[in-house]
């Protein structure tokens, strides 16, 4: 058992990790969940902040001293990919990642859901037959992590396309699985993103554009009633299909989450032929309320590969670190 609610913060941190992340914020010297961008025009509009996505950036480190850099650089949530080799890794392994992330006072923005074999070219199970049991077996080990640490966000990579398999048929298994996700996000106030990927990186994903997303958002929606969303992936979107402002505008009502990197390179912005400083007060402007995953691999260090964003005021992102308030057994 744990030691006594008394030793413990109300937001279910330690003392001691809560001190931790309140001095973090006394140096940085930043306490807004949002910050402030002068425009060309002269006009100023506030626009999300950010976190680092693990998976790609702090690379330079074992994977389990990730989220302690991501605090030491100041952040105080991150996303990541599915963090384990198994769908089920067993508690463990689960209650391990839990714990780092709570003694660095860090919460969990985003969260994959097993997405297979990402470095064998695989993206996602959702639509793949044969892999049931794989889902359904990671799908609650998934929803408990996010739940434990104050995730809102579960993504679900569709999946690609199976030679001799009647795409109409993946599109069905689909549709059952991310309607068992969603329905299982609910439960917890969590969402499931659905993104598109650009055919130059991902010739045999379905979804290459926004519109694909969204149809498959609607045909869930018009078959179960479970409401999904979509992930805009600011790269895979100017790769995919360019125009970055007409298609954050044309489907705004539809967006649950926003990931960035320049392309045609995935560096840092800044890197590539990006305009940030317009497209991300466009996502405000849109109504976009949340914060923006990191998700680029830095052309040198993850250090030096956040300047661009610091020199605008992106990074690092510090408030409030939405985390279990009950005690665990």
């Amino acid at each position: 058992m744990r030691t006594p609610a008394a030793t413990c913060h109300p937001l279910g941190r330690t003392r001691r990790e809560a001190s931790r992340s309140s001095r973090r914020k006394l140096a940085l010297s930043i306490s807004c969940r949002t910050v402030w961008q002068r425009l060309p025009d002269g006009a100023s509009i506030s626009h999300p902040s950010t976190h680092p996505n693990i998976s790609t950036l702090f690379t330079e480190l074992p994977f389990e001293h990730r989220v302690g850099a991501a605090a030491e650089a100041g952040f105080d949530e991150v996303e990541v990919w599915w963090p384990f080799d198994r769908p089920d890794p067993g508690d463990r392994a689960v209650d391990t990642f839990v714990t780092r992330c709570r003694e660095e006072g860090v919460g969990l923005a985003a969260l994959n859901l097993d997405g297979g074999d990402l470095t064998a070219g695989e993206r996602g199970l959702v639509s793949l037959p044969g892999e049931e049991s794989r889902f359904r077996a990671n799908l609650p080990v998934a929803v408990e992590l996010a739940e434990r640490l104050g995730c809102r966000v579960l993504h679900a990579l569709y999946g690609n396309r199976v030679l001799g398999v009647d795409p109409a048929a993946q599109d069905e298994i689909a549709t059952e699985r991310l309607t068992l996700a969603a329905r299982a996000a609910e439960r917890i106030g969590a969402r499931v993103v659905v993104e598109s990927l650009n055919p130059t990186d991902n010739p045999h994903y379905p979804l290459r554009t926004a519109t694909d997303v969204c149809t498959v958002l609607d045909r869930v929606a018009a078959a179960t009633g479970a409401r999904l969303a979509w992930l805009c992936d600011l790269y895979h979107v100017q790769r995919g299909e360019g125009d970055l402002i007409t298609t954050i505008r044309r489907h705004a009502d539809r967006i649950g989450h926003v990931q960035v990197a320049d392309a045609p390179g995935r560096g840092e912005p800044g890197t590539g032929e990006i305009a940030f400083e317009r497209v991300l007060p466009e996502l405000t402007r849109a109504g976009y309320e949340g914060r923006i995953g990191l998700e680029y691999r830095p052309s040198t260090t993850t250090e030096e590969g956040l300047a661009w964003l610091r020199q605008r005021g992106l990074a690092p992102a510090v408030s409030g670190v939405p985390h279990d308030e009950q005690e665990e057994p």
